[in-house]
């Protein structure tokens, strides 16, 4: 296993029912792949207490929290104060997934981003990553950032990117980072894979998303950590790079933004 590549799942849901009971099986699996890391992400609140006992138990997760926005209307609005409470665990390494999802849940767009800016002064005063979901949502989420960002300087994560070339840039242009999930490795995904081709290889992520978007040739069935690794190959041939060169760039760029999870590991 040590001649394998070593990558990193950036997002996935392990709290989620599709893995109960499954999953040290499933972190085997991903090791036997070379995916070494993962960060497991909390969507609602309520759920952090699960999610962090995923993280406490297995040393190769890592985890965040945050409310997702399609569920900004039907939880309780997170606090800056509470968010930062739960940063001061020492394998919770970013805040989030937070954003602005317009495609099932555009009646709630204000609410998500009060949200959203909520989440984004808790990434601040932590100095931790803010892992953000945007669909639907271009023009809004680039206001958001860029007046954000004008406020206090803070790091992010465009997570599963499938949007415009234009939020690429406007995220791209704050210092941001984009990351790729199994969408990119499918065959109708040619102009989503240039979107990714056109933009600095020291500002990108793989990720899973598990249990959902699996890639090829996974297509259809439930998604896990191993398969970053098959999402990577597919993203080492649009970068026109290696795989061995494609993961360790990935691994330097998760330790440049995911500083907390570098720092766990070498303290180890």
């Amino acid at each position: 296993m040590t001649d394998i590549p070593q990558i990193t799942d950036s997002h996935c849901h392990l709290d989620f029912p599709d893995f109960d009971g499954q999953h040290a099986a499933i972190i085997a699996r991903a090791a036997q792949a070379g995916v070494t890391r993962m960060v497991t992400i909390c969507t609602k609140l309520k759920n952090e207490p699960a999610v962090r006992a995923l993280a406490e138990a297995h040393a190769s997760v890592f985890y965040a929290a945050g409310t997702h926005p399609m569920s900004a209307a039907s939880e309780p609005l997170a606090t800056t104060a509470e968010l930062i409470a739960m940063a001061q665990h020492p394998k919770f390494v970013a805040i989030g997934e937070t954003g602005l999802d317009y495609h099932y849940t555009a009646e709630s767009a204000e609410i998500q981003k009060q949200s959203l800016r909520v989440h984004i002064d808790a990434a601040r005063q932590t100095a931790l990553p803010l892992i953000v979901h945007a669909r639907d949502a271009d023009a809004d989420m680039a206001e958001i950032l860029r007046e954000e960002h004008q406020n206090g300087v803070f790091t992010c994560v465009m997570h599963c990117f499938s949007s415009s070339q234009s939020l690429a840039r406007a995220a791209l242009d704050l210092g941001f980072y984009l990351s790729m999930s199994g969408i990119t490795a499918f065959p109708k995904s040619s102009e989503l894979r240039g979107i990714f081709a056109a933009a600095p290889l020291d500002r990108i992520l793989v990720e899973t998303d598990a249990p959902y978007l699996a890639p090829p040739p996974y297509r259809g069935k439930r998604n896990e950590p191993a398969y970053t690794a098959d999402t990577a190959r597919c993203a080492a041939e649009t970068f026109g790079v290696s795989y061995d060169v494609f993961a360790a760039q990935t691994q330097a760029n998760f330790d440049r933004l995911f500083t907390k999870a570098a720092s766990f590991e070498a303290a180890a």
